[in-house]
């Protein structure tokens, strides 16, 4: 199992979903980490209190441009509501593979990224 989550994580790292600039966005964040570079930013436009369009654009190592793309499949058409509960676990199981503490600061950056987006929506995260 760990050799298929591999595969696709090397496969949404070489070509991530959802990457680039969205034209039209109300809502928009970035963050990084010092310690390994990595910096993205997320962009999302909602819409009727769902999530109509996703991208998001940065460098990073294969794990944080994996998990950005596995986050923006799965938030696209999904309520906010549904947006504030995802947490770690979440994205662990979206990767289905186990994480050293720097691997995991990786996984977990286009989350709070997505937190902060919220938050700067005036929307609080409950995950």
């Amino acid at each position: 199992m760990d050799d298929l989550c591999r595969e696709n994580i090397l496969d949404h790292f070489k070509h991530p979903r959802n990457f680039g600039k969205l034209n039209k966005k109300n809502i928009q964040a970035s963050d990084n980490l010092v310690s390994c570079g990595d910096e993205l930013t997320l962009e999302l436009l909602i819409k009727n209190d769902r999530v109509s369009e996703v991208n998001f654009y940065g460098q990073g190592c294969a794990i944080s441009v994996s998990a950005a793309s596995m986050l923006t499949e799965t938030i696209k058409a999904k309520k906010i509501s549904d947006l504030q509960r995802l947490n770690k676990d979440d994205i662990l199981k979206l990767l289905g593979i186990s994480l050293t503490p720097t691997r995991l600061k990786c996984a977990l950056l286009s989350l709070e990224i997505l937190h902060k987006a919220l938050q700067n929506y005036g929307i609080q995260s409950h995950g």
